[in-house]
C-alpha cells in the first residue's frame, strides 16, 4: 500500500543556486551519474558515492547555512542526479523516477512512499540512537539533589529489568517516564592544564512509574547494567532532532578526543567519542571535524620531538553540550586514540 507524504522540496530554489566551481571539490573517480535511494541509505552514504569529501555534500547540493540544519527530505525510490559542466558541479534530485519515467513536480510536491519508510537520516540511526539521550554531562554532585533508588519489595541487592523499584523524592510533575544514572568519572580538558569540563554520568537503564507516592513505585524496563540503592533518576528526554546535513564547521576549530566511550582507550569507525570542545565554541549537531594524530619521538639528544600531525579520519558530531561533544567515527584509516586532535576539515 501506498500513502502520500507532503514534503516541501522546491526544485525551483535548486536551479537558481550558483553550481560549485569543479575544481573545489573533488569527485570520486568512480562516481556514479545517478543513484537510486534504497532504504538503508544515509546522506552520508550517498555522499560518499560522488564526492571524496563527503562532508561538502551540503556545498555541491546547494544548501545554505539554515537548510543544513532541515536539509530537504530525501527518500527511498527518489534519484540522486549528478550535473557537470565547465561552470560547475552540483547533486540534485531527479524529476524521472528509478525508471527513467518523467513526473510532474508540484509545490508543495506530493512524494509516493512506500508504506512504513520515511526520509533517510544523515547518518546510521542505529549507530547512534542509543546516545541521543545518554549518556549524560553534568556539573561536580550534579546528582545529589534526584530522586534515588530506595529499594525493591523483593529485597534484591541489584535490580534488572522487570523488577518493581521504590523511589524516593520522586515529583509528580515530570511523567513517567525516567532513566536511571550513577554519578560517574570527570572529563578533563588536557589543553587547560586538566581542567573539568563536566562530569560524564553512567547511564544503566530506564524506568517507568506505575504509582506515585511519598515513596514511588516503578518498573525497571530497561537495564544496561545493575542497578542499586541509591542510583539516581532523571526525567527521560523528549527526541532530540538529529537529521542535520553533514557540513564541516565554517570556521577554524582546533580540539581534542578525551573519552572513548566504554572506558577504551583505541576504537575504530563507528566508535563513540567526546570532544573537548562543545557549543560554546561553535560546534553544533551534523559538524564533521577530520581526526589527526598526535604522536612524539624520540631524538639522537633524547628529546623529545613533536611529529607532523597525520590525518587518521573523521566523526560527525551528533549530540552537544556547552563544553564537551559526542561525535560517531565515520571513517578511519587506523585505530583512533583518546587525545588525538580534530579540526575543521
Amino acid at each position: 500500500m501506498r500513502k502520500l507524504i507532503i514534503t516541501t522540496i522546491l526544485f525551483s530554489s535548486l536551479l537558481s543556486i550558483t553550481p560549485i566551481q569543479a575544481e573545489e571539490i573533488a569527485l570520486r573517480n568512480d562516481s556514479p551519474a545517478r543513484h537510486v535511494v534504497v532504504p538503508g541509505d544515509t546522506l552520508w552514504g550517498i555522499a560518499s558515492r560522488f564526492l571524496k569529501d563527503p562532508w561538502r555534500w551540503p556545498e555541491i547540493w546547494g544548501l545554505n547555512r539554515t537548510q543544513v540544519k532541515n536539509p530537504h527530505k530525501i527518500y527511498p525510490g527518489d534519484v540522486v542526479v549528478l550535473e557537470k559542466s565547465p561552470n560547475g558541479i552540483r547533486l540534485r534530485l531527479s524529476e524521472d523516477d528509478e525508471y527513467g519515467v518523467k513526473t510532474v513536480k508540484l509545490s508543495p510536491k506530493i512524494h509516493t512512499e512506500q508504506s512504513g519508510t520515511s526520509a533517510i537520516p544523515s547518518i546510521p540511526a542505529a549507530a547512534i540512537e542509543p546516545f541521543l539521550s545518554q549518556p549524560l554531562i553534568i556539573e561536580k554532585n550534579g546528582l545529589d539533589n534526584a530522586p534515588y533508588i530506595l529499594g525493591s519489595s523483593e529485597g534484591r541487592v541489584a535490580l534488572s529489568t522487570g523488577n518493581t523499584a521504590y523511589i524516593s523524592e520522586l515529583p509528580k510533575d515530570k511523567g513517567t517516564a525516567w532513566q536511571i544514572f550513577r554519578p560517574g568519572k570527570a572529563l578533563k580538558d588536557p589543553d587547560q592544564k586538566d581542567s573539568i569540563l563536566g562530569y560524564e554520568a553512567t547511564y544503566l537503564g530506564n524506568a517507568k512509574v506505575t504509582a506515585f507516592a511519598d515513596v514511588s513505585t516503578a518498573i525497571i524496563t530497561h537495564a544496561s547494567q545493575e542497578i542499586l540503592k541509591g542510583d539516581r533518576l532523571v526525567p527521560a528526554p523528549g527526541t532530540i532532532f538529529n537529521n542535520y546535513a553533514p557540513h564541516a564547521p565554517d570556521f577554524p576549530i582546533t580540539g581534542r578526543i578525551i573519552s572513548i566511550y566504554g572506558g577504551v582507550r583505541e576504537i575504530g569507525r563507528s566508535g563513540i567519542v567526546a570532544l573537548n570542545k562543545g557549543g560554546a565554541d561553535g560546534l553544533e549537531m551534523g559538524h564533521v571535524l577530520a581526526i589527526y594524530r598526535r604522536s612524539e619521538a624520540k631524538s639522537l639528544q633524547g628529546q623529545m620531538v613533536q611529529l607532523p600531525d597525520e590525518r587518521t579520519g573523521l566523526v560527525f558530531v551528533f549530540r552537544v553540550f556547552d563544553k564537551i561533544a559526542y561525535a560517531l567515527v565515520v571513517q578511519s584509516t587506523q585505530s583512533i586514540k583518546v587525545l588525538d586532535a580534530v579540526k575543521t576539515p
